[in-house]
């Protein structure tokens, strides 16, 4: 669930803004940055390095080669990741087969 990375103790959100009632104003380019956060999120980011890329990105403008081999790094984690599942996706699919002809014979 993305509350657990909303958690200000993790560190990937600062500054938002609350109303009297304790409830967070969310600005735009808060929610632009909650959407990156998820998309890491769901690709399987660990939040250690979610962190570190929240950290880098808070550090300005001199940190975007580190922030883009961070991604990129990550990238290449979610294209192996997709390749073990497409093969496992083959598998199930002639398993499938097999118990369908198993059962017509």
């Amino acid at each position: 669930m993305i509350v657990d990375t909303l958690n200000p103790k993790v560190g990937l959100l600062t500054d938002i803004d609350c109303t009297s009632g304790g409830k967070r104003i969310f600005s735009e380019n808060d929610l632009e940055w909650l959407g990156l956060m998820r998309c890491l999120r769901d690709t399987g980011m660990p939040i250690a390095q979610m962190c570190r890329f929240a950290e880098l990105a808070r550090a300005g403008a001199g940190t975007v080669a580190e922030r883009t081999a961070l991604l990129e790094e990550h990238a290449r984690s979610v294209e192996a990741q997709l390749e073990l599942l497409l093969r496992q996706q083959r598998n199930l699919h002639g398993k499938i087969a097999f118990y369908r002809r198993d059962c017509t014979s």
